[in-house]
């Protein structure tokens, strides 16, 4: 009779987590998994946790993906900071130019950055740029949302209309620029050509 107990047991702890793997976002299923109490589950087995392989590096604190092209607006990195800063999220740079250009538009933030503890990583992407952009967030499952300018390739496709509302597999937001965009120098990027 204690063998039929201990096996009904699992089986009802089978269609426990069944049920919460249908009904319960990624965040919750993890949760779920990771509180069930040991007295329900046999001693010898394994508590069904689902965690990633120890040699796949998987980021686990959220972040705010920014795409940046050759000019970046004091607006939309005013908007990135503060987001990053009032959601606690990481900032992701997303970019298609060269090392050195990025780090050129992004070093007088470096310092606001720091003193609001927001991390910075930038990602150089290549290839076309929707595809790419795509296939960067499609594999980082930890970027919340996408900002970009209005004024850039990727906003401007939003704003007009040509490019799908589904063409990035995370929300875009669309920040309006201002009027005196932060760009690399000409001796910076004519090294980079070279």
């Amino acid at each position: 009779m204690i063998q039929l107990t201990a096996v009904l047991k699992k089986i009802l702890n089978g269609f426990a987590a069944a049920d919460a793997g249908e009904y319960l976002s990624a965040r919750e299923k993890s949760a779920y998994l990771e509180n069930i109490p040991s007295g329900l589950v046999n001693a010898t087995d394994p508590v069904p946790v689902a965690r990633p392989a120890a040699s796949a590096k998987v980021s686990t604190h959220r972040c705010v993906a920014m795409y940046m092209g050759s000019e970046l607006p004091v607006a939309v990195m005013d908007y990135v900071i503060e987001t990053c800063t009032s959601l606690n999220h990481d900032l992701r740079v997303l970019t298609f130019e060269a090392g050195a250009v990025a780090d050129a538009l992004l070093q007088p933030y470096a310092d606001r950055l720091k003193d609001r503890g927001v991390r910075m990583k930038t990602a150089r992407l290549s290839g076309e740029p929707i595809q790419g952009l795509a296939r960067y967030l499609r594999s980082h499952p930890e970027v919340a949302f996408l900002a970009c300018k209005d004024s850039g390739y990727l906003g401007r496709s939003y704003l007009n209309g040509t490019l799908q509302k589904r063409g990035l597999p995370v929300p875009v937001v669309v920040v309006a620029a201002g009027k005196t965009p932060a760009q690399a120098t000409d001796d910076i990027r004519a090294a980079n050509v070279a």
